[in-house]
Parts: C-alpha cells; structure tokens; sequence
C-alpha cells in the first residue's frame, strides 16, 4: 500500500435533514479524482483507505455515511432518527459532495456493502462516473443478506449460537430482532445488542484463526453505531428490490470496472462478483485465492492497489 498521508482539505458538508456529512480530500489537488466509499453500512473511513491509492495520481475523497465516523448526528446516541438514513440518502450525499467539490466526473471506489453502494450510485448516474473498484462485492440481493445472519452459521455453529442466543426466543428473523434491540429504550439491552451483534460480524471477516479486528471494534461508541446502522438497513434490505442492482448493470455499458474479491469469501461468497462480471462486459474479475473477505488476508491489499493502479492516469 501506499504510505501513510494526511488530508489537506476536510470539513461537515449539510446534507439536510438536519445532518452534517464529515468529508475529506487528500492526494494530488489536480490529481484524478476518485470517492471512496466504506463498507458496513456504519463502519466510517478508516486512515489505511487513503493509502490504496497512488496520492501523486489521485484526488482521493473519502466521506463517513450518515451517523458514522465524523458525521452528525452519530447513531450511537440514542436519540438520532435513522429514518433518514437510507440508500437513497446516501446516493444524494455521494452528489451532493461531488458538486460541493466542483467535481465534473469521478472513479467510484467501494468495498464490501460500499461495492453495492457504489454500484447503485453509478447505475444511477452513469454520465458521472469514470471507472468503478468494487471489493469484496456485494448486491443487497435478499439471499445475501439472509445468508450472512442465518445461512452462514452452519459454517460457524458456535459463534452463531452465541449470536442466536442474543436475541428474543422464537425470533425468525435475527436481523429485525436485533434491530428492536438496539433501539430499545433500556441503554443496558442496546449496549448488549451491539456487543452481540459486533461479536457476530468480528468472527465471520476471516478465515486466518489469529485473525483481530482493527482497534475500533473496542470502542463502545463505534460498536453501537455500527450495530445500529447495519442492522437498519439490512432489516429493510437496504431499501432495494431483491435483485435490482444486477439487473440494472446494463447502464454501466461503456464504464471501465475491476472487481477483486477473495476466494474463499464466506461473508460474501464469491459468485455474486463471478454473476456481476459475467453480465458487465467492461469489467474485470480478479480473484485473490486463499483471501476472506477481510482486507488484510494475503494478496488482498496488493490486488487492492494493483486496481486502482490499472487507472491511473
């Protein structure tokens, strides 16, 4: 990866409805430029996303999603409203940010649920968007979603069981269950749903048994938004018809992609990248063997770099 730089442009963009978006630049001010959009939903920017690009080619921009990171108000606090916190809201900010920068056209960059919002927002605005990096892609299809909450816990039975265990006996549906619990009135059940359900995503990103999630997954601050923020969107299912961001790839015809993911990808298995790739005849499927979806499994930072690279003016 590239070496560690600092932004030297940053400030809270208004994005209405009374929230304020945290924002960045850094890189080449005349470089290429390019948003980086972060995976969660909820996880917030992370200093390590600004070295995946070259910084004397790029003018990287990185923002925190609504209630994440730097942004206002934070979903940790109890009484943020996340009904104004969904897809559509995040498409608009992506465009709101592009014009408050004086961004004509940009490269589209997303990992993990940032591919499925990166893919939404160029199928919505195709005329703006240069060329697209997924990683360990994903759709928002609902099979995705049920599979990484429910499915996923026959390959990992005890960790499950503990997940499982954490909410109401009799819930069907866990997601829809832990979302009750994390907005519960008692701050004592919200904190416990978010320990659950951060346990849950902590031990699923990696394959590698020595495997320790960055240095925020301790802070109970960052827990809480998280839990909250993914549990709201994928209890609604990000908002989005159950298949409609593959069927609508064809408006990307013409856009330039790379799409890495790892191998052995149980969070996000692999065949939704091989189904994208297969109906994008611009974009190039890069499979790094023996990675998980975690970023710093073997050859994953390297493939990473080696994408944006491809694009580098």
């Amino acid at each position: 990866m590239y070496p560690e730089i600092e932004p030297f442009e940053h400030g809270m963009l208004d994005v209405g409805d009374g929230n304020l978006v945290y924002w960045e630049v850094c890189g080449n001010p005349e470089g290429k430029p390019v948003v980086c959009l972060h995976g969660g939903p909820g996880t917030g920017c992370s200093p390590g996303m600004r070295r995946q690009f070259d910084p004397e080619a790029y003018r990287i921009v990185l923002f925190d999603q609504r209630g994440s990171g730097r942004s206002l108000p934070h979903a940790a606090d109890h009484g943020t409203d996340l009904s104004v916190n969904t897809t559509a809201h995040l498409v608009r900010d992506i465009e709101l940010l592009r014009e408050h920068l004086g961004v004509r056209r940009w490269m589209v960059f997303g990992g993990s649920w940032g591919s499925t919002l990166g893919l939404h927002y160029a199928e919505s605005f195709p005329q703006r968007v240069t060329e697209v990096v997924l990683v360990a892609v994903t759709s928002g299809r609902y099979d995705e979603i049920d599979w990484l909450y429910h499915g996923l816990g026959r390959l990992f039975p005890e960790e499950w069981h503990r997940f499982r265990a954490g909410a109401p006996e009799g819930a069907g549906n866990l997601v829809a269950a832990y979302d009750a619990l994390l907005n519960d009135p008692d701050p004592a059940v919200r904190v416990k749903a978010a320990d659950d359900w951060c346990d849950w995503e902590g031990s699923i990103v990696s394959l590698d048994p020595d495997h320790r999630p960055g240095p925020r997954w301790s802070d109970p601050r960052w827990r809480r938004a998280f839990a909250r923020i993914t549990a709201h969107y994928f209890r609604h299912y990000a908002w989005l018809e159950d298949g409609r961001v593959l069927r609508e790839v064809g408006r990307l015809h013409g856009i330039p992609a790379v799409l890495v993911h790892g191998r052995l990808d149980l969070q996000g298995p692999l065949v939704t990248a091989w189904e994208l790739d297969r109906a994008w005849p611009d974009a190039e499927l890069w499979v790094v063997h023996g990675a998980s979806h975690s970023a710093q499994d073997p050859g994953m930072a390297e493939a990473v770099v080696a994408a944006t690279d491809r694009f580098r003016p």
